[in-house]
C-alpha cells in the first residue's frame, strides 16, 4: 500500500493540456536531436538551439520539418517571449513537458574539450530518449551559466519504471488505517491539518510492467509519475550515460559524477517546485514546497507533530525515515528527560539530610582534618572543609536515585530500540516497502565500481559478466585502509595522553595560584577548587582537540573508502559508517573514560605514589575529590556533549545562510519573472550523498552521550531533548530553504546506524554499572550505612573513609615547597582518600578489611545490576514484536487482494486474447474451439 502522486482518478491542473496530436511525440525526439544537432555544428556558435526546439516542435504539432532559417528566428518570436514572462516555473518554454533535472556549466579557458564531452553526453542523452532544452548565458543574471534542462517523456519514464522496478497504483485501497484512539482529542493540538498528513490518496500497488500499462491507473501520463520518481529515474540514467563518442568505448568516460568532477558541468539537480515563502502562481497547483516549509521548518510549530508522509512525497524515503527515525527518538527522551528531572529534584530536596556533606562543611570536622598534597612541590596542605562546595556539587548527581535512574535508562534503551522496529515496520507498509528487495536499489552497482574495475567474471546467477575486483587488490587496499584507521585512533589516543599530562602538569600551578593568599583572587578560589579548574581547561582543550581531528578524519574515511572501491551504494554506506563511528567513538568518549574509570584509581598512598611516565616525570596521577570523580566526569560530560551540540547547531544553521546569502545576493533584487526557478536553486548548497550520513552521526554520537554515562548527568536527556527540537526545525528549514533538491532516493530501514545503536545500548548498560560501583561513592556509602555505622546512619563516614600517613614519612620530593606553620603545629598526621590502617598498626598502610568489603560489595552491584538489567531488557525485546500485529493482518489483506486482481486481470486479458483470435482466425473445425474452451476453463 501506499500514498501515490497525484491522483490518477484526475487530471493534473499543474501543467497545460497538450494538444491532440502530442501523444507521440517523444518518437520524434530522435529525428529532431540529429537535426538540432547538425544545426550547432554548422551555424551556432553557441548551444541555443535546443531552446527554439522545443516550441517549434510543439507549434507544428511534433513534426520538425520547419526549414533552418525559421528556426533561428524563434528565440525573438512574440509568442515565445509571452512564454518567456514568468521564468518561475518548472516546466519547458512550452508549459507543457515538466523539467525533471538541470544540468549547469560554464565556458572557461578548457572550453572546447568540455565542449566536446558535452556534445557527445548530451548526444548520448537523447539517444537515450530524454528531451532537452538550453536556457543560454545571455539570459542568466550572471552572464555566464548555461543551463540544460531535462526532460522525460512517457516512453523513458515507463522503461525504466520497468527496470528499477518501481511500484505504482493499480486499485484504490479498501483497506481502513485503523481506529479511533480513546481521548484522540488531547492531540488535537499537536495535529497538522489532514491535507497536510496525507497529501497523496492510498492505492494498492505493484511493481510497473511495460507491457501491462492497462493494468495499471493510468488516466493522464504527464502526472502518473510523482516528480520524485520522475528525477530518481533521470538520475539513474546520468549516472550511468557515457560521454564518449559512437565506436570509442572508453569505460573512464561515464556518468554525470565525473562530469562534474571535471569540470564539464557546474551542477546536476532536481528543481524545487517554487519558492519556499509563497505559493507557485497558477492557485490549483500543489506548492509542496510551501507547505513543508510552513507546516514544518517553522521554529514556532516546534510541537507539532511532523509531516513525514508528505516528506517521503517530496523527498524521497530515505529522507523520509531519517526524520521519522529522529522524531521517535525525540518523543522517547521526553520520557528519560522526565525521569532525569525527577532524580536530580531528588537530589535538590535531599540536599538537608546529606550528612556528609555537613560534616566536610563543620568547622570542627572538616575544618579539623587536614590533607596531604595531591601534588608534588607546588601543592600544600590543606583542610577538608575546602571542599565544602564541591561535596553539595556531588550530591546533587550521587545519590540514591541515580542508581535508580541508571536502571530505567537501560530499560528505556530497549524500549526505544524496539518500539522504534515497530513505528519501521508499520511505515514500510503505509510506504510500500515491505517488498523492497535492496537488490533492486541499495545493492545495484556504483558506476565507480564498474569504471574502476575492469576485470571481468560470470556471474553464476545471471549467467552475464560482471566486473569484480580481484583479490590481490582487495586484500591490499583492505590492508592498507585498516593501517590509516589504526594510525589516526593511535593519533586520538596520543592527543588524550597528552591532555592528562596537561592536567597533571597544571594542577599544581592552579593549586599555588588558587590557594595563594597573596593573589586578589580569594572571591573565586572559594568556589573554584584545583579540580575543578582543571578539569573545566582540560575539556575545553580536548574539545577543541576533537574538534580539529574530526574536521580532518572526515575527509580521510572518505578517502580510504573511495579507495576500497566497494561494489554496491550499501556497501559503501556501511563502511564508511563503521570507520566514522569508530573514530568518533574515541574521539569523543576516550576523555570521559578516563574520568570515569582511571582517574583516582591508580593514585597510591603517600609513601608509594604513582607517576603516568616514571618517577623521572614528576606527572604524579590525579586524585578525585574528597566528594568523588563523579563530579568531574559530569562537568566533562557537560562540557563535550553541549558544545558539540552548540558547534553543530552554528555549523547546520548560520553556515548554509550565510553561503546562499553570498552566493544568491545579486539574485534578491530581480521579481521573480526575471529569474527563473533553474537559477534560484542553482545558487542554493548542493545536498551531498553523505549529507544524511553526517545527519545520523550527530545523533547516534549524542545518544551515546545520554547512555554511555548518564549515570553521572541525569540532566543529560534533557539536553539532548532540547537539542533535537531545535535539530528537528533546523534540519527540516536547510532541506526546505537552503538546500538544492535532493534526488529521491529508496531506504526500508536507517541501515547500519541500527546496529551500532544496538551495541552502544549493550555497552550502556556496562558502563553504568562501572560508574555506580567505582567512580560515584554509592556502594562506600552503603558499606558503611548498612556495616559499620552507628545506629546504622551515616554519621561518622568522613573520617570513617579517609586514612591517616604520619607527615614525618611523606618523602622530601612530596612535600610542599612552602610550609604554613598551622599543620605542623596542629597535626603530625594527615588524611587521604583510602582504605588502609594507621601508622603504628600491626599492617600499616595495607588496606583493611573494609577495602574488601567494599570491592566485593561494587563486584557484586556489577553483577546484578547488569543481570537484572540484561534479563529485563530481553525479556521486553521477547515480549514485544517487530510488527505490530495490525500490520501484518493488513499486510497479508492487501497481499491477498493484490494476487486475487492481478488474477483476474490475466483471465481477462486473456478472454479478450482467445475472443479476438476466434474472430479473425479461420475456423478449421469444432476440435479448435473446444481446445479454447478448454484454456479458458482452465484458467479460470
Amino acid at each position: 500500500m501506499a500514498w501515490w502522486g497525484p491522483s490518477p482518478s484526475r487530471m493534473s491542473s499543474c501543467s497545460l493540456q497538450p494538444p491532440p496530436q502530442e501523444a507521440p511525440r517523444s518518437h520524434h525526439a530522435p529525428i529532431i536531436g540529429q537535426q538540432a544537432e547538425q544545426c550547432y555544428t554548422s551555424t551556432f556558435s553557441r548551444p541555443a538551439w535546443r531552446e527554439s526546439e522545443a516550441v517549434q516542435k510543439y507549434e507544428n504539432g511534433g513534426n520538425s520539418v520547419d526549414s533552418l532559417s525559421e528556426r533561428t528566428t524563434l528565440p525573438g518570436n512574440t509568442e515565445t517571449e509571452k512564454l518567456q514572462q514568468n521564468k518561475d516555473t518548472v516546466f519547458f518554454r512550452d508549459g507543457v513537458r515538466r523539467v525533471d533535472f538541470v544540468l549547469s556549466y560554464v565556458e572557461d579557458k578548457d572550453g572546447e574539450k568540455k565542449q566536446e564531452r558535452r556534445r557527445a553526453f548530451e548526444a548520448n542523452l537523447e539517444k537515450e530518449g530524454l528531451e532537452l532544452e538550453t536556457e543560454d548565458k545571455s539570459d542568466a543574471k550572471d552572464q555566464r551559466t548555461y543551463f540544460l534542462k531535462i526532460h522525460a517523456p512517457w516512453n523513458v519514464l515507463a522503461t525504466y519504471a520497468d527496470v528499477l522496478k518501481i511500484k505504482v497504483p493499480f486499485k484504490t485501497s479498501d483497506v481502513p488505517h485503523g481506529q479511533d484512539v480513546p481521548l484522540e482529542w488531547l492531540s488535537h493540538p499537536f495535529r497538522l491539518p489532514e491535507h497536510i498528513m496525507r497529501p497523496q490518496p492510498d492505492y494498492f500497488t505493484y511493481p510497473f510492467d511495460k507491457t501491462k500499462t492497462d493494468f495499471f491507473l493510468i488516466n493522464d501520463k504527464d502526472t502518473f509519475f510523482p516528480p520524485s520518481t520522475r528525477n530518481r529515474i533521470v538520475y539513474y540514467i546520468l549516472a550511468r550515460c557515457p560521454y564518449y563518442k559512437e565506436g570509442l568505448k572508453e569505460r573512464d568516460k561515464t556518468g554525470i559524477k565525473r562530469l562534474l568532477s571535471n569540470g564539464t558541468y557546474t551542477a546536476a539537480f532536481p528543481l524545487h517546485d517554487c519558492r519556499y515563502w509563497k505559493r507557485a502562481r497558477n492557485a490549483e497547483c500543489e506548492s509542496e514546497r510551501y507547505n513543508l516549509y510552513q507546516h514544518w521548518a517553522r521554529f514556532l510549530i516546534f510541537y507539532k507533530e511532523q509531516p513525514l508522509n508528505l516528506i517521503r512525497k517530496y523527498y524521497g524515503e530515505k529522507i523520509g525515515i531519517y526524520f521519522a527515525w529522529l522524531g521517535f527518538y525525540t518523543e522517547m527522551l521526553f520520557f528519560a528527560a522526565v525521569m532525569g528531572v525527577i532524580c536530580f529534584t531528588y537530589g535538590l530536596l535531599s540536599y538537608e539530610e546529606n550528612v556528609s556533606s555537613k560534616e566536610i562543611c563543620n568547622a570542627d570536622i572538616g575544618g579539623s582534618i587536614v590533607m596531604c598534597p595531591l601534588c608534588d612541590k607546588k601543592c600544600p596542605f590543606w583542610k577538608l572543609n575546602s571542599t565544602c562546595l564541591s561535596s553539595w556539587q556531588s550530591h546533587l548527581f550521587d545519590n540514591e536515585g541515580t542508581v535508580f535512574f541508571a536502571i530505567f535508562m537501560g530499560i528505556w534503551v530497549t524500549l526505544f530500540l524496539e518500539f522504534w522496529k515497530r513505528r519501521q515496520a508499520r511505515l514500510e507498509y503505509e510506504w510500500d516497502l515491505v517488498d523492497f528487495e535492496e537488490e533492486q536499489q541499495q545493492l545495484q552497482m556504483r558506476p565507480e565500481f564498474e569504471i574502476q574495475c575492469t576485470n571481468k567474471r560470470l556471474n553464476k546467477i545471471t549467467q552475464e559478466m560482471e566486473p569484480y575486483l580481484p583479490a590481490t587488490s582487495k586484500c591490499a587496499r583492505f590492508c592498507l585502509s585498516t593501517a590509516t584507521v589504526i594510525f589516526w585512533v593511535s593519533l586520538i589516543v596520543a592527543c588524550i595522553i597528552g591532555v592528562i599530562a596537561y592536567r597533571l602538569a597544571v594542577y599544581a600551578a592552579f593549586a599555588s595560584i588558587i590557594k595563594d593568599p597573596l593573589r586578589k583572587i580569594q572571591l573565586v578560589g572559594r568556589f573554584i577548587t584545583p579540580q575543578l579548574a582543571t578539569s573545566v581547561t582540560a575539556s575545553c582543550i580536548n574539545f577543541v582537540i576533537i574538534m580539529i581531528l574530526n574536521f580532518f578524519y572526515e575527509r580521510v574515511a572518505i578517502w580510504i573508502t573511495d579507495m576500497e572501491i566497494p561494489k554496491t551504494h550499501l556497501e559503501y554506506e556501511n563502511r564508511l559508517t563503521m570507520k566514522m563511528f569508530l573514530f568518533q567513538f574515541v574521539n569523543y568518549y576516550s576523555s570521559c573514560f578516563y574520568v570515569a574509570f582511571f582517574k583516582g584509581k591508580f593514585v597510591g598512598s603517600p609513601g608509594d605514589y604513582t607517576y603516568m611516565f616514571g618517577r623521572w616525570s614528576n606527572l604524579r596521577n590525579e586524585e578525585c575529590d574528597p566528594g568523588g570523580c563523579l563530579i568531574e566526569l559530569t562537568t566533562q560530560l557537560v562540557i563535550v556533549m553541549s558544545g558539540k551540540q552548540l558547534w553543530g547547531n552554528i555549523q547546520e544553521a548560520l553556515l548554509p545562510l550565510m553561503r546562499n546569502w553570498w552566493s544568491s545576493r545579486k539574485g534578491r533584487r530581480h521579481p521573480e519573472n526575471h529569474y527563473s526557478r533553474w537559477e534560484q536553486d542553482h545558487a542554493l548548497l548542493n545536498f551531498t550523498q553523505l549529507g544524511l550520513f553526517y545527519e545520523y552521526l550527530e545523533m547516534v554520537v549524542q545518544f551515546g552521550f545520554i547512555t554511555l554515562f548518564v549515570a553521572s548527568f541525569p540532566l543529560a536527556p534533557l539536553l539532548a531533548l532540547f537539542n533535537n527540537i531545535l535539530e528537528i526545525r533546523v534540519d527540516a528549514w536547510k532541506f526546505t530553504t537552503q538546500f538544492k533538491r535532493p534526488v529521491a532516493s529508496k531506504a526500508r530501514n536507517i541501515g547500519a546506524w541500527q546496529e551500532i545503536l544496538n551495541a552502544v545500548a549493550i555497552l550502556s548498560v556496562v558502563t553504568n554499572a562501572f560508574i555506580m560501583a567505582f567512580t560515584s561513592d554509592m556502594i562506600p556509602r552503603m558499606v558503611f550505612l548498612y556495616a559499620y555505622g552507628e545506629n546504622e546512619t551515616m554519621i561518622g563516614y568522613v573520617n570513617n573513609s579517609l586514612s591517616m600517613y604520619k607527615i614525618s614519612q611523606i618523602h622530601e620530593d612530596n612535600m610542599p615547597e612552602e610550609r604554613d606553620d598551622w599543620f605542623g603545629n596542629s597535626t603530625t598526621t594527615c588524611r587521604y582518600r583510602d582504605y588502609r590502617y594507621p601508622p603504628g598498626h600491626n599492617n600499616e598502610y595495607s588496606h583493611t578489611m573494609q577495602f574488601w568489603h567494599i570491592l566485593a560489595a561494587k563486584m557484586a552491584f556489577i553483577i546484578i545490576m547488569e543481570h537484572v538489567v540484561f534479563v529485563v531488557k530481553f525479556l521486553v525485546a521477547w515480549m514485544i514484536p517487530d510488527v505490530p500485529t495490525g500490520v501484518k493482518a493488513r499486510f497479508k489483506r492487501e497481499r491477498y487482494l493484490i494476487q486475487e486482481y492481478l488474477h483476474n486481470y490475466e483471465v481477462e486479458r486473456l478472454k479478450l486474447q482467445l475472443s479476438a483470435s476466434f474472430i479473425t482466425e479461420p475456423q478449421s473445425g469444432m476440435s479448435l474451439l473446444t481446445d479454447k474452451h478448454e484454456m479458458v476453463s482452465e484458467c479460470l
